[in-house]
C-alpha cells in the first residue's frame, strides 16, 4: 500500500570534489584513446580503455589497461596533458592542487589478453560483454527529463554554482571547485509537494568567509534551481554547517574513481547494480547496459506506458547477449510488465555490439558525462547523452500492440 506522505532525500556533488576530479579524468583518458583511434586511421570498435584515477594533495595516479596501437610513450604524455586540462577546466589553481605543478603518474598497461579473447567477435562469435554483472534504468515523471525530484534540484544547484563560480562575476567568483549538495523532498500521495531540507557545503577561496556570508552569495542560485518547486515556508537550509571550508578537493580530501555511483544515477531512488561508469569504454557494460536500462525505462515512460518504470538487465562475461530482462512499472502501467519485457527484445538489439550501435557510443562523448549525472541530461549534436533521446516510443507502443 502506498505511503500518502513520506520524505526522501539524495545529494550530488560538483565538478571539484575529489573523486569527480578523478572520474572527469579518468573520462577524458577515454575520449583521448577515441580521438587518438580516429586520428591514426583506427577502428574506434577496437579501442578498450578501463582507466583508474586517485588524487590526493598535488599528486595524480592514473592506473589500468588499455588496447590501443599507439606509441606508449607518446600516449603517457598525451594523457598527462589531458589530466592537466581537465584539472584546469574544473578550476584548480591552488597551492595544495594545481593543474600546473601537480606530479602526475600513468600507469597504464595493455588489456589482459584473457578478457579480450572474451569480448572480441570472431568467426561467428558476436562480441562479449566486458564483464559479468547487474545494470538498472530508472524513469519517472517527477520532473521534465523524467527524473526523480531530489537528484534533480541537487544537481542543478551546483551546475549552476559552477556556471555562476566560472562566468558569474562577483563574490561568486570566490567560490572553490569543491562543493556537495543534498535535497530532501517531502512526497504527497507519491508526488513530490515541495522541499523541506537544503544542505550545501562550498569550498570558497575568502578565509574571512562565515556561513553566513556563504549563504547570501549562494542563496538566490539555490532558489534559481528549484524553479516552479515549492520550497517549504519551514524549510531547514544547512550551508557550510561546519563554518569554514578552505582547503578542498583532493589537497582536503583524496579521490578515487567510481565513488560516487548513486550521485551519477539516481540518487538512491532506484536500485544500483554496483558498477561504475567513467573511465570505462563501451564494451563494458558497467556502463552501457546501464545507459540502454535508462534509455529503455525513459521510453517506456515518454510513450505513456508506466509513469514510473525500473529495468533491470544481466550479462556474463564473453557473452553478447543479456542473461535476463527485468522490468518492474510499480503499479503504474498501462500493459503488463511481461508484454514490456518482450517488446524490449524486438525493438533494440541488447548485445554490447547492438547496444553501442544504437547509442552511438564509439565516440570521445564521456568527460562531460563525469559530474551532475550520467542521467536527465540534454542529448548534444555530438552524440552526447544519446541514451536521454525518446525516439523509441513509436516503436515500443507498436510491439506491445502485436
Amino acid at each position: 500500500m502506498a505511503r500518502s506522505e513520506y520524505f526522501f532525500t539524495s545529494e550530488s556533488v560538483s565538478e571539484g570534489h575529489p573523486d569527480k576530479v578523478c572520474d572527469r579524468i579518468s573520462d577524458e583518458v577515454v575520449d583521448l584513446f577515441f580521438r587518438e583511434a580516429r586520428k591514426n586511421g583506427m577502428s574506434p570498435w577496437d579501442v578498450r580503455v578501463a582507466c583508474e584515477t586517485l588524487a590526493t594533495t598535488n599528486r595524480v595516479m592514473i592506473a589500468g589497461e588499455v588496447r590501443c596501437s599507439l606509441d606508449d610513450k607518446a600516449m603517457k604524455r598525451k594523457v598527462r596533458a589531458a589530466a592537466r586540462k581537465a584539472i584546469r577546466k574544473i578550476g584548480y589553481e591552488q597551492e595544495g592542487f594545481h593543474w600546473k605543478t601537480a606530479k602526475i603518474d600513468v600507469l597504464l598497461h595493455s588489456q589482459s589478453a584473457d578478457i579480450a579473447q572474451g569480448v572480441d567477435a570472431g568467426g561467428d562469435k558476436d562480441e562479449g560483454a566486458g564483464d559479468q554483472g547487474i545494470m538498472f534504468g530508472y524513469a519517472c515523471r517527477e520532473t521534465p527529463d523524467l527524473m526523480p525530484a531530489p537528484i534533480y534540484y541537487a544537481h542543478k544547484i551546483l551546475e549552476l554554482l559552477a556556471e555562476a563560480r566560472k562566468n558569474g562575476g562577483g563574490d561568486a567568483t570566490k567560490l572553490g571547485p569543491d562543493s556537495k549538495s543534498q535535497v530532501t523532498v517531502r512526497y504527497v500521495d507519491e508526488k513530490p509537494a515541495e522541499v523541506t531540507q537544503i544542505v550545501l557545503s562550498t569550498q570558497h577561496l575568502d578565509e574571512s568567509w562565515d556561513s553566513a556570508k556563504v549563504r547570501s552569495v549562494v542563496e538566490p542560485y539555490i532558489i534559481e534551481a528549484f524553479g516552479d518547486m515549492p520550497i517549504s515556508p519551514d524549510c531547514k537550509w544547512h550551508i557550510n554547517p561546519t563554518g569554514k571550508f578552505v582547503i578542498g578537493g583532493p589537497d582536503g580530501d583524496a579521490g578515487l574513481t567510481g565513488r560516487k555511483i548513486i550521485v551519477d544515477t539516481y540518487g538512491g531512488a532506484a536500485p544500483h547494480g554496483g558498477g561504475a561508469f567513467s573511465g570505462k569504454d563501451s564494451t563494458k557494460v558497467d556502463r552501457s547496459a546501464a545507459y540502454v536500462a535508462r534509455y529503455l525505462a525513459k521510453n517506456i515512460v515518454a510513450a505513456n506506458l508506466a509513469d514510473r518504470c525500473t529495468i533491470q538487465l544481466s550479462y556474463a562475461i564473453g557473452v553478447a547477449d543479456p542473461l535476463s530482462i527485468y522490468v518492474n512499472c510499480h503499479g503504474t502501467g498501462t500493459v503488463e510488465e511481461s508484454a514490456l519485457e518482450n517488446a524490449i527484445r524486438k525493438v533494440i538489439a541488447l548485445s554490447p555490439r547492438g547496444i553501442r550501435e544504437h547509442l552511438g557510443l564509439n565516440k570521445p562523448i564521456y568527460a562531460k558525462t563525469a559530474a551532475y549525472g550520467h542521467f536527465g541530461r540534454k542529448p548534444g549534436r555530438d552524440g552526447s547523452f544519446s541514451w536521454e533521446r525518446t525516439d523509441l516510443t513509436k516503436q515500443l507502443k507498436q510491439a506491445v500492440a502485436e
